[in-house]
């Protein structure tokens, strides 16, 4: 069986077929998830301490990346903000993706009038753009992470539900599929024990190509000033609060979180589409 993951058009097309590229994006993926959950023991300064007399002061001893244009330092909103630009993409794949493959599962094991009830619905999700989407929900339940990562999960939930149903369209025709259906398993028992352990991994690694996309997103959201509240540490904020001092000359904390921004999308993006090439060269 071959598969063909649900794409978006980008930085998903970036190739990976060489294992130095594939083994240094994991390990710069390990190593921000590492430096996220160490953040408060790794950080040197409290993120939100303000300085107004020591702002937009460069790199220095006490502070390894400078400051901003309130005085706080760079480098520790960094480690803190490692923090917020990871959890919100991980509930936006989480939720996008148990839903999704709910959706996927019964569309394609039941078939018939569900799977066209299914299937039409989430074609509607794709024809509403999920950065607006954010942007309507944001606009009205205010600032924070729940309203961008549910909005950005339904949007993204599509993605999943339908490689899922193709997934699922695929398995239930085969061999052992018959051979439990005889013995008189459930259609619950044979979804949930064979069918979805099979699917997984491809599921999984388009995951994986998700949370890239939806680091993006989210952080897209927070420069427009539209995701976490301004004194919550974040990549996105920091690159919008980090306007001002590019004005000034001094744009440092500007361009550090936009990099980071960057090489973690394309390191998510790396990881996943080769554990997907792996998965579909080995399923025979």
């Amino acid at each position: 069986m071959s598969t063909v993951l649900t794409r978006r058009p980008g930085l998903s097309r970036l190739t990976t077929g060489r294992a130095p590229l594939h083994l240094a994006c994991l390990g710069f993926v390990a190593l921000v998830v590492l430096a996220a959950l160490l953040a408060p023991w790794l950080a040197p300064a409290d993120p939100n301490a303000v300085d107004l007399g020591n702002a937009l002061a460069g790199p220095s001893a006490d502070h390894l990346l400078g400051v901003d244009a309130a005085g706080r330092d760079t480098l520790a909103r960094l480690l803190l903000g490692a923090r917020t630009s990871l959890l919100g993409p991980l509930g936006v794949v989480a939720f996008s993706t148990v839903a999704g493959v709910l959706i996927g599962l019964a569309a394609g094991w039941r078939g018939g009038w569900l799977d066209s009830v299914l299937s039409r619905s989430t074609e509607l999700v794709f024809a509403f753009p999920g950065m607006l989407l954010a942007i309507l929900v944001v606009s009205v339940y205010g600032e924070g992470l729940l309203a961008p990562v549910t909005a950005l999960a339904i949007a993204y939930l599509p993605y999943v539900s339908r490689l899922t149903r193709s997934l699922v369209l695929a398995e239930r025709e085969r061999p052992y599929v018959s051979a439990y259906r005889v013995q008189g398993h459930s259609a619950v028992q044979i979804c949930l024990r064979h069918v979805l352990p099979a699917i997984a991994p491809i599921v999984l690694a388009q995951s994986t190509i998700n949370f890239g996309y939806a680091l993006m997103d989210l952080a897209g959201l927070s420069f427009l000033g539209l995701g976490v509240p301004a004194l919550t540490p974040d990549w996105g904020r920091m690159v919008f609060d980090g306007q001002t001092a590019i004005q000034h000359g001094y744009p440092l904390s500007a361009i550090v979180p936009c990099v980071l921004i960057v090489l973690t999308v394309v390191a998510f993006n790396v990881v996943g589409e080769r554990w997907a090439d792996r998965v579909a060269r080995r399923t025979p």
